[in-house]
């Protein structure tokens, strides 16, 4: 154990914090390599915090995987039929519902699913809901334009939050299916609904060379750094990284393809997913299965009193 005797001075004396202002110092930018590679490595802990939650004695994780799939369709099909918003924020709250049922962290699950919406959801309804595009009432001005008053119009807000508000319940309904179903039960499920084999095949596959191709990336990374002399944060040397191992990392990973394929058929592959645990269709799944039921057309159902 090291104490204050026989530690060196240099080891115990703090270190001078860095102000915001830079009067006593600069903050070196890291380097466009070595971030990327940390939100890899953070790609993989998500992975792998995805299994522990699909491990877990939740609602969702309860229900067999081949019903669970065919429900949470069955609303999603349900959802893309609504016209109203209310409706749709009501099926949000509902899947809120389910993510506390399931024992799912419900910030981790909200930051999940609005992460993507505003980037891309938002990005193509915008130019809706000005006027020039939607014709209507111009509820937030910008101006005139030729004479004409431009903004945008309570028609093109509204269906702009029609659209946004349906992207947010259907990818609320994937992302439960997902974080409730380990992966290769999902695959399972999948052919047992008579999708094509090769289609099933293909995602086995992909899903599995994502972190294998991260993990190895990482590796190479570490392997540059521990044999570099001093530190390399310019954006040169990290191009001539990236280009020096993009090509080694092909090479490397189809070699590996073929090598993974054969040792698979060796094994007696066919094409078909198999689970250790068998597919078996409980009780609570047939009542799971009349609820969804019920819920997909109290959904339709009530969409449609509230547009008469």
């Amino acid at each position: 154990m090291t104490t204050t005797a026989t530690a060196p001075t240099w080891l115990l004396e703090r270190e001078v914090g860095l102000c915001p202002c830079g009067c006593i110092g600069k903050r070196r930018k890291g380097s466009f390599v070595e971030k990327t590679i940390g939100g890899a490595a953070r790609l993989m802990q998500q992975a792998m915090f995805s299994e522990d939650m699909a491990a877990k004695r939740g609602l969702l994780q309860r229900i067999e995987p081949r019903v669970k799939l065919l429900t949470l369709l069955g609303l999603l099909v349900s959802a893309s039929l609504v016209r109203h918003i209310p409706v749709l924020l009501v099926l949000y709250a509902a899947t809120l519902l389910l993510a506390a049922a399931s024992g799912l962290s419900l910030s981790f699950f909200i930051k999940r699913v609005w992460l993507f919406i505003p980037v891309f959801t938002g990005i193509v309804v915008l130019p809706a809901t000005f006027s020039f595009v939607t014709p209507g009432h111009i509820v937030v001005p910008f101006g005139t334009w030729f004479g004409h008053r431009v903004g945008m119009t309570g028609q093109g807000l509204t269906a702009a939050g029609l659209i946004v508000t349906r992207v947010a319940v259907s990818i609320s309904l994937v992302v439960l299916l997902t974080l409730t179903t380990p992966w290769n039960r999902l695959l399972a499920a999948l052919r047992a609904l008579a999708l094509p084999r090769m289609f099933v095949l293909v995602l086995a596959m992909a899903y599995r060379y994502v972190f294998h191709l991260l993990n190895s990336v990482s590796e190479m990374y570490t392997a540059r750094k521990a044999r570099t002399v001093g530190t390399e944060t310019d954006v040169a040397s990290g191009r001539r990284f990236v280009a020096a191992s993009a090509g080694a990392l092909f090479g490397k990973s189809h070699a590996l393809s073929e090598e993974v394929h054969m040792a698979m058929l060796a094994r007696g592959y066919t094409g078909n997913v198999r689970t250790i645990a068998p597919a078996r269709i409980a009780v609570r799944d047939g009542l799971w299965t009349l609820v969804c039921l019920a819920a997909a057309f109290a959904t339709v159902g009530g969409d449609r009193a509230l547009g008469r």
